[in-house]
């Protein structure tokens, strides 16, 4: 287990060079403001190693300000294109939002100098559309707690259900795309070539049989709580909260095996006065792998372009998404272009299953 660096160093250099949050101090988001960019994202420690990593330093090089806001929110993404009130100008987004966004015109479609830095990149195509960029690779993992399962945890999803071997609360995202129906059918023995479409009856099936041990989380905090608390000492999680937990000293760890591929997005909405300069951030980000590799042992999750991974040592690419260990032992990458055409019927009916 490595310990990712403390982000002390990087935040106070952010804060140095005089962050305006959008909102605050008369900050206007870049609106009117020719050599500002918007950084929207999650929020937390993470986006505070982002901005330290991929955004301050290309800010810095090319003079321009760097202005934050958080949390990523879709319908205020939404409202603000169609009011052509656009203040965000880079956004963290899901792959299944942005393949929506960018079918209805809502995200700027990307140039020909961002393509070209992808090909160049090595990007997995798959992790790209036209008007969205991978930002960092994370993987839905085991989580247990070390103190709980000190002579054994479960190392597939068929032993993540399995509540006798292994007694105690299941945590999951309270979110459609959150893997959950994934993991269900691959409990249930699906082939991993034979996830999409999902099969939603059995894996609703699959997840009656242990729907009274569920507990739900909703963000990050929630879920490394559940895990290292005992709690739910089981957790379908994010691995690079729980990396990060670890590090910290928590009672938690990551169980790679069979681990889900997944991935976030970064995409400029449509009407940005600073479009170009958010495409020119996107060139820069692209093509410096070793920002990318600095951003991974800041954050805990893995690069957007693979070159990057020769400037990460051996040890902290042993949990970082993308990476040969991890990949190696993944099932499967989330299919998001699933996703953005059935999520909204399918999370209507995670909805109700959890009523009833």
């Amino acid at each position: 287990m490595y310990r990712p660096k403390k982000a002390l160093t990087l935040i106070a250099a952010v804060a140095a060079a005089s962050l305006t949050l959008t909102g605050c101090a008369g900050g206007d988001g870049g609106s009117g403001d020719a050599e500002s960019l918007t950084v929207t994202m999650w929020g937390g420690a993470a986006q505070e190693g982002h901005v330290a990593t991929v955004f301050q330093p290309w800010a810095d090089e090319r003079g321009v300000k760097i202005r934050q806001d958080s949390p990523t929110d879709y319908a205020k993404l939404d409202a603000m294109v169609q009011a052509d009130k656009v203040t965000w100008g880079v956004v963290e987004a899901e792959p299944n939002f942005t393949e929506t966004a960018c079918a209805a015109g809502t995200l700027a479609k990307l140039d020909e100098s961002v393509k070209q830095a992808i090909k160049d990149a090595e990007v997995n195509p798959e992790f790209v559309n036209d008007c969205a960029i991978p930002i960092l690779q994370y993987a839905f993992t085991i989580a247990y707690n070390t103190d709980k399962f000190a002579s054994g945890h479960p190392t597939t999803w068929a032993e993540f259900f399995d509540t006798e071997k292994f007694p105690g609360k299941r945590g999951f995202w309270k979110y459609a795309t959150g893997g959950i129906f994934e993991a269900a059918l691959l409990a249930d023995g699906v082939a991993p070539a034979e996830l999409y479409p999902l099969d939603l009856d059995r894996a609703f099936a699959k997840l009656d049989t242990i729907k009274n041990d569920i507990v739900w989380y909703d963000t990050g905090d929630q879920m490394v709580q559940l895990a290292a608390s005992g709690e739910a000492p089981l957790v379908q999680a994010w691995n690079g909260r729980i990396t990060q937990a670890a590090a910290d000293g928590q009672p938690v760890a990551n169980e790679f095996g069979e681990n889900l591929i997944t991935y976030d997005h970064i995409a400029i909405p449509s009407g940005y006065p600073n479009e170009a300069l958010a495409q020119e951030w996107m060139v820069w980000f692209l093509s410096n792998p070793e920002a990318q590799a600095k951003q991974a042992e800041e954050t805990g999750y893995g690069t957007a372009s693979p070159k990057a991974l020769e400037f990460i040592p051996e040890e902290i690419q042993a949990e970082l998404a993308g990476s040969e260990v991890v990949n190696s032992q993944s099932v499967a990458t989330v299919d998001y272009g699933y996703w953005a055409e059935n999520y909204g019927p399918v999370t209507e009916r995670l909805n109700v299953w959890m009523a009833q």
